[in-house]
């Protein structure tokens, strides 16, 4: 079976993908500047963690996404079929 994966801007699918998958959006810690946030990530559940990220609001998350003009590349699936939660920041 192959993976599956996909690329999307829209905002609603990628909240969804996220916290389907427990994940929460943040920012890595000490890429902030003028108050905007940092290095985007999602910090899923096992993931780095607080030492390395800082949680931000949906509302932030999405801002720096439109003004750095990223999409989002998501695997549904991992070629064995299980689920995936592998995704990057690719720009449009």
């Amino acid at each position: 079976m192959a993976s599956t994966s996909h690329t999307t801007t829209d905002h609603d699918e990628i909240r969804k993908w996220v916290e389907a998958h427990d994940g929460k959006p943040a920012s890595v810690r000490g890429t902030e500047s003028k108050g905007a946030p940092g290095v985007l990530r999602i910090d899923f559940p096992g993931g780095a963690g607080e030492k390395e990220l800082e949680h931000i609001s949906w509302d932030d998350w999405f801002d720096k996404f439109e003004s750095e003009n990223l999409a989002f590349l998501y695997q549904e699936r991992k070629a064995d079929g299980s689920d995936s939660t592998f995704f990057k920041l690719v720009s449009r």
